[in-house]
């Protein structure tokens, strides 16, 4: 079978990463979750006082760029790659709503974007990758075999997102999450360097009344005849 490359963008807690695990597992190809290179970065700005929840130091953090190296490393006993920034793990801290709060509008910078892009198409050169994100289709990779744009109402994407935090031991409100929510896809939609849009030959997939199982057999379907 010919090795293909799987772009999976969209919205915010739809999903998105645990399809793109199930798949890179079920194909034995490798998964990069870009959403967590940008979350790195952001919580590289947080700690070095780049971005507040009233201010964000934008050519600070530029000037930086060059001292943010990442890097995943794969967990064999979690079954998948956690994100190091700076030769540390920092895949439990980047994944709270404080950092959600404030990553698209680190996403909204051009540098980043670039500096992230180029990493993630060098990862892709060989194919064989399943990755996922906001610019996938439509930027690092717009010659992808398979693009998928996911989808899900608000409500839906916070409820699921309120329920994986608390789980987690987080201590957060619906409201909140739902708020959140909301803000990034105002962000996402609305910057000026690679806004969220779906890629013209993308297949949208609207997972609001969907099981996992029943969405993984539907894509399966979808690379099968790709491939």
């Amino acid at each position: 079978m010919k090795k293909i490359t799987i772009a999976i963008d969209g919205f915010s807690s739809t999903g998105k990463s645990t399809l793109a695990k199930q798949l890179a597992k079920e194909l034995g190809y490798v998964y990069v979750d870009t959403g967590a290179m940008y979350r790195a970065v952001t919580y590289f700005a947080m700690q070095n006082g780049f971005i507040t929840e009233k201010y964000l130091d934008k050519e600070g953090l530029i000037a930086e760029l060059p001292n943010i190296q990442l890097q995943f490393q794969y967990n064999y006993d979690l079954g998948f790659a956690e994100m190091y920034l700076n030769n540390i793990n920092i895949e439990q801290p980047i994944r709270t709503i404080e950092v959600s709060r404030n990553v698209s509008q680190i996403a909204e910078i051009s540098e980043v974007r670039a500096k992230l892009v180029e990493q993630q198409q060098a990862m892709g050169k060989n194919k064989a990758i399943v990755m996922d994100g906001r610019d996938i289709g439509t930027v690092v990779f717009p010659d992808a075999e398979l693009k998928l744009f996911m989808n899900a109402s608000a409500e839906t994407r916070a409820q699921r997102r309120f329920e994986e935090l608390v789980e987690k031991g987080q201590n957060v409100t619906f409201e909140e999450v739902l708020e959140n929510v909301q803000q990034r896809d105002y962000i996402d939609t609305h910057r000026e360097d690679s806004p969220l849009v779906k890629a013209s030959d993308a297949i949208e997939i609207n997972n609001s009344t969907l099981s996992k199982k029943e969405q993984f057999e539907l894509v399966m379907k979808l690379i099968e005849e790709k491939m």
